[in-house]
């Protein structure tokens, strides 16, 4: 069949795009740069999801399609995406669109909880569409999966990461209930509703073998990890909203007041919903115990670090404001201009240089917290500590051999800000 794929450089519209090229369809991905879709045998074409809300934006590319697959969506909004333009008004001109040009069928992805008890607004905006799709004269099928996990999704990796954690936080008591499906019975769904071609308008739930509570669901994470027993922190509820309203001001934050919300209503099918599913993919949909597989060294791997290298990051950056702040007042003033004369520097000279190295490392700590990617500035606090380890063993040798190791301590700290340059050049931390 001619597909068109929309939201093709996201988590499931990668894999999307895989499993229809491998099953032999042509598909055409409509995405806001064609420049990052270079695979042979698709064509990409320019969309945005954010401007393109008339229908006439889309008749060209939904011209000549047997089927279309929306698979675009985000989590919360940020900047100029919006659920109002992403969620509802580009997909209903989409559906317009594919309506008027004889599309045989219009997969929409959407969620579970996008039905009469929607709360959240990311729920909510989900409905509208999928409300419209239903209204129109096309077939379609409105997909509601749970969380979805893949070894590359972002919240299989937030799990992950949570359920490698030395103290596991939970929500409350973490019962919320959840029924993570596996990304690969996702794409198998739809191959296999391309292949049935249903006709009229139909709603069907993507979810995993059986509802497990969140508490269980990291435990059985940490298993298949091949990590020990996990130790878990209660935290109060209260505490939890609070910390998920501040969440709203980090670029980023995966936890916010709403997706807050629809972790405590839950994210679960029923029986019915499995059973659906089974017969759609002729095969039970796979079991959570089984989502890591073959894979598992190199994710518990990934999961350690996903703390250990905001942990070390805010290490580094306490070094560097405390520093500071010392250096301020707190230290003598005159024991401070001492050494400075130690070393050569007196009178005014010596006033910039107290005060000015002062802003300098709070300025670098602040920086190191704040901005999102740094690897300049792991190597400009290289080259810092490199240049006072040097004036200092040569003027100031007696501090090498002082009890605490003042500057011997110099050594592990630039290995800890080396390995975070080595990190961010390659990784997204």
């Amino acid at each position: 069949m001619k597909v068109l794929l929309t939201g093709a450089t996201g988590f499931i519209g990668r894999h999307l795009l895989r499993a229809l090229l491998d099953a032999g369809h042509e598909v055409r991905c409509a995405v806001r740069d064609p420049g990052a879709i270079n695979l042979p045998g698709v064509q990409a074409v320019a969309a945005d999801f954010m401007r393109d809300h008339d229908e006439g934006a889309w008749r060209g590319h939904v011209a000549g399609m047997d089927a279309v697959i929306n698979a675009v969506g985000i989590l919360r909004e940020e900047g100029g995406q919006t659920f109002d333009a992403l969620h509802v008004r580009a997909p209903c001109a989409l559906f317009a669109a594919a309506a008027r040009a004889g599309v045989r069928l219009v997969v929409q992805i959407s969620a579970l909880g996008a039905d009469a008890n929607a709360q959240s607004r990311y729920h909510l905006s989900k409905k509208r569409a999928d409300d419209f799709l239903a209204t129109l004269p096309v077939a379609s099928v409105i997909l509601q999966p749970s969380l979805v996990y893949g070894n590359d999704g972002a919240s299989a990796r937030l799990f992950a990461m949570l359920a490698a954690l030395p103290l596991i936080p939970l929500p409350g008591k973490g019962g919320q209930a959840v029924q993570p499906v596996h990304i690969d019975d996702l794409c198998a769904a739809v191959l296999a509703l391309l292949r049935q071609a249903p006709s009229g308008s139909r709603r069907l739930a993507v979810i995993g073998a059986q509802p497990l509570a969140l508490r269980d669901y990291l435990a059985l994470l940490r298993k298949a990890l091949g990590m020990g027993r996990g130790w878990y922190v209660p935290v109060p509820m209260a505490a939890m909203r609070l910390t998920a309203g501040a969440a709203r001001f980090l670029p980023g934050a995966l936890v916010d007041s709403e997706t807050l919300q629809m972790l405590e209503r839950g994210n679960r099918g029923s029986a019915e919903d499995v059973a659906r599913l089974s017969r759609l993919l002729g095969r039970a949909p796979r079991a959570p115990a089984a989502f890591v597989g073959d894979a598992a060294p190199l994710l518990a791997m990934r999961a350690k670090l996903d703390w250990l290298l905001p942990l070390l990051r805010v290490s580094i950056a306490l070094v560097w404001i405390v520093t500071g702040i010392v250096s301020l007042g707190l230290y003598p003033v005159a024991d401070s201009y001492a050494l400075l004369a130690r070393v050569g520097a007196t009178g005014l000279l010596a006033t910039v240089l107290l005060y000015g190295a002062a802003l300098l490392d709070l300025a670098i700590g602040i920086a190191v917290l704040v901005l999102r990617r740094r690897p300049w500035l792991w190597l400009l606090q290289l080259a810092l500590i490199a240049g006072y380890t040097v004036i200092i063993t040569l003027r100031l040798p007696e501090f090498w051999l002082h009890p605490y190791g003042p500057i011997l301590k110099n050594l592990p700290l630039m290995a800890a800000i080396w390995i975070m340059y080595e990190f961010e050049k390659s990784w997204n931390t």
